[in-house]
């Protein structure tokens, strides 16, 4: 109805310079973009006039009845999240992965859960349960006794609820649209919306948000991909992959409302730890077998991934060799300790990224020791040594971190901005209850109304195009000034006169290597960084910036590291407080 009283009004919206009208409830035209109300009203023609083609104005409310596309239809959570994956399997598949990533990996994951929390491929789901429970709702006097009793429902309850399905008010609940004042959508769109609730997410597995994002990786990982966990929140973050105010691409049939906002927004980026959690509990809950052995030939495997990392903080590709030794010292690189298996107690982590790149920070402690003495006055003999210009150039660690240092705060002002411009608000207003529905849409145009002032005023200027994907943030060219290259530079001003590897330094410094109850203590970098050379942190906050993690999580990790290669305890001062030493390893590993 409202393409055939608007096909002829062809004048631009004078906020957003568009052309799609609709009528308003009391007749008025508004803009579908930016939901600017004019003051044009919808002609009316009647027989009945004194005049010929008189036209009158519509001011009545409910004149225009609401189609079936607008009401909306019946849905259930696990559709909008169904929808969701199959946009991020989209965007995942558009970076190259493998082609069985969508159609037999994830979604045969995501039938496994539709299954075990019995909301789809069951003779007895969930849904049906509901129904029954909104027709004893609807009997008895209060909400408070109808959500008790949901909550208190044994298993042989549900089995034996699936005969009254057919009931008579139930199928006429269902009938209506979500949208209505009927007792299913008072609180939600969506039918099990007001069903959804943290404390059965322990029993059930409620789907989440950031479970969309553990259904992907833990497909990758399958596959055995070389898209990491901290990559993909990196592309997600970056906008590659959708995940914040994705339920704008919602159908229109699928009416978001109520609680249902609350579900599908999110106001933040999750965690690498966070995903990983989810990531153990699904694989616990869909009783998943082993996954498929890390080889050495594996993207995942240290030896490789180390490559990437070294590449990417612009370091020599000497350092690969004494990684290579690092990783077969330490057990690292065995199949065992590598295979994701949700079976095996204890479980083993899958922070492969984080895994390789503390094997790279404990190699460049080996080398350079990190000490804040021994690397700059090793890069005083280097740098007089390249003057001469004899041969391949000698590596600088001078030079490669004010190089690093200047990219990096680049890099972290670039990501502050993007936060900063990042909109977490939606274009397309959402509704919590239909009283404040006529709110929402005034302050969301004054919102509009405002930003589009305001850049005007400020002759701010736009938003440079989003970049392709790329698994790498730093790029290096050997005859840039700004961004030279390093991968080509010899070790041999750190090695001693004459041999091949070994290596001039003979210490290694650690902090007490004593093994914390929790699985990651965040609290030992806090403690340990007011004492610690500053050249480690810059690389630990070098590294934790690459991998989007926390300094304190990689720090952690670099002491389990430093654990398995050293294979001592630290030891500890009469107080029981934890001392830095210094101990000395075998000459070359």
């Amino acid at each position: 109805m409202d393409e055939e009283d608007t096909r002829d009004y062809r004048e631009p919206c004078a906020q957003c310079s568009e052309v799609t009208w609709g009528i308003t409830d009391e007749g008025k035209f508004y803009c579908r973009s930016c939901h600017n109300v004019i003051e044009k009203t919808k002609e009316v023609t009647t027989a009945d006039s004194f005049t010929a083609n008189a036209r009158i104005f519509s001011i009545s409310k409910g004149l225009r009845k609401k189609t079936k596309l607008e009401q909306g239809r019946e849905w259930y959570l696990c559709e909008g999240f169904q929808f969701i994956l199959k946009l991020q399997a989209d965007a995942i598949q558009a970076l190259g992965v493998c082609p069985q990533f969508k159609d037999e990996i994830l979604c045969s994951f995501w039938r496994r859960y539709l299954q075990k929390s019995r909301q789809g491929y069951t003779k007895k789901p969930l849904k049906d349960m509901m129904r029954i429970i909104k027709v004893s709702e609807s009997s008895q006097s209060s909400d408070s006794q109808s959500l008790d009793c949901w909550s208190s429902l044994s298993e042989s309850e549900l089995e034996e609820g699936q005969s009254d399905e057919n009931s008579g008010p139930a199928s006429t609940s269902r009938s209506r649209s979500p949208l209505s004042d009927d007792f299913t959508s008072v609180c939600s769109g969506s039918v099990d919306g007001r069903f959804h609730r943290p404390q059965r997410q322990r029993t059930r597995m409620l789907m989440s948000m950031p479970m969309t994002l553990a259904f992907c990786s833990m497909s990758l990982l399958w596959l055995r991909e070389s898209i990491t966990l901290s990559e993909l929140l990196r592309f997600v973050v970056e906008g590659h992959i959708p995940y914040i105010n994705v339920y704008q691409s919602f159908p229109e049939e699928l009416k978001l409302y109520g609680k249902d906002t609350h579900i599908f927004r999110v106001d933040s980026f999750p965690s690498c730890e966070s995903i990983q959690q989810h990531i153990y509990k699904i694989a616990a809950f869909l009783d998943l077998p082993r996954f498929p052995e890390i080889t050495e030939n594996c993207v995942l495997h240290p030896n490789i991934l180390c490559i990437k990392y070294l590449m990417e903080a612009n370091l020599p590709d000497e350092i690969h060799s004494y990684i290579w030794r690092v990783v077969k010292r330490t057990g690292m690189g065995e199949e065992a300790s590598l295979t994701f298996d949700p079976l095996a107690k204890p479980m083993i982590p899958i922070n492969y990224d984080i895994k390789a790149a503390s094997i790279v920070i404990v190699t460049l402690k080996l080398i350079f020791k990190l000490d804040d003495e021994f690397e700059w006055s090793l890069s005083n003999d280097a740098e007089s040594v390249n003057r001469n210009k004899e041969g391949v150039e000698i590596f600088n660690f001078r030079k490669w971190y004010k190089t690093m240092k200047q990219a990096l705060d680049k890099a972290n002002e670039g990501v502050e901005e993007d936060v900063a411009r990042y909109m977490w608000q939606c274009k397309k207003p959402i509704f919590y209850s239909s009283k404040t529905r006529s709110v929402v849409v005034k302050r969301k145009r004054m919102v509009v109304n405002l930003q589009q002032q305001f850049k005007k005023l400020t002759g701010s200027v736009p938003r440079t195009p989003q970049q392709p994907p790329s698994s790498f943030q730093f790029t290096w060219d050997e005859e840039s000034q700004d961004k030279p290259c390093f991968h080509g530079h010899s070790l041999r001003a750190f090695l001693k006169e004459g041999a091949v590897c070994d290596l001039l330094n003979t210490g290694y410094w650690h902090t007490a290597l004593k093994q914390c109850r929790k699985e990651y203590c965040k609290g030992h970098l806090q403690l340990e960084e007011p004492h610690l050379p500053r050249s480690y942190i810059f690389i630990l906050n070098l590294f934790s910036f690459m991998l989007k993690v926390d300094s304190a999580l990689l720090h952690a990790e670099v002491h389990e590291t430093e654990r398995l290669l050293l294979k001592a305890k630290a030891p500890t001062t009469p107080s029981g407080k934890r001392r830095r030493r210094v101990l000395h390893l075998i000459p070359c590993l």
